[in-house]
């Protein structure tokens, strides 16, 4: 299914009520879609662990228009075997994943990385073009005055 509104239209002729009934819990399976416009979205959300939390997100039952309580777990199942065919695991998404070398190059950080003479605003643009902050750019500074206040204290 190309559009979380069909996914909708089907859950309505499923459970019954009416397709803006269950938008809601498929548009949260197609959030995903604003970081990755391609089928391999679907790797963060559509599988068992999506399920149980969807299921947290949006509770364990809600009430349809039609006044029918519909387990919101049966919702998730629909939405994850249209677009899978069935319900993959975690695992299964996991283990054809590309190994890369960042994925496995573990260090420990220095307490203090940058002194907080340096924690410039260029060297801050930097960081965040090399992936290594997400961090507005007062922040990141408040970060390194308090790590390198810790670190002489």
């Amino acid at each position: 299914m190309a559009h979380s509104w069909h996914h909708a239209e089907s859950s309505a002729r499923k459970f019954g009520g009416v397709p803006v009934d269950y938008l809601s819990v498929h548009n949260w399976f197609d959030e995903t879609k604003a970081s990755l416009a391609l089928p391999g979205h679907r790797a963060l959300r559509h599988h068992t662990l999506g399920l149980f939390e969807c299921e947290r997100v949006f509770g364990v039952t809600f009430t349809n228009s039609a006044g029918r309580k519909v387990p919101v777990r049966f919702i998730g199942e629909q939405h994850v075997r249209e677009d899978c065919r069935r319900i993959p695991t975690v695992a299964d998404w996991l283990k054809a994943l590309p190994i890369e070398p960042w994925m496995v190059n573990g260090v420990l950080l220095d307490d203090v990385e940058i002194a907080p003479e340096d924690a410039d605003l260029q060297t801050w643009k930097q960081v965040v073009a090399e992936g290594q902050t997400i961090l507005g750019y007062a922040d990141w500074h408040a970060q390194h005055l308090i790590r390198a206040a810790e670190a002489t204290a």
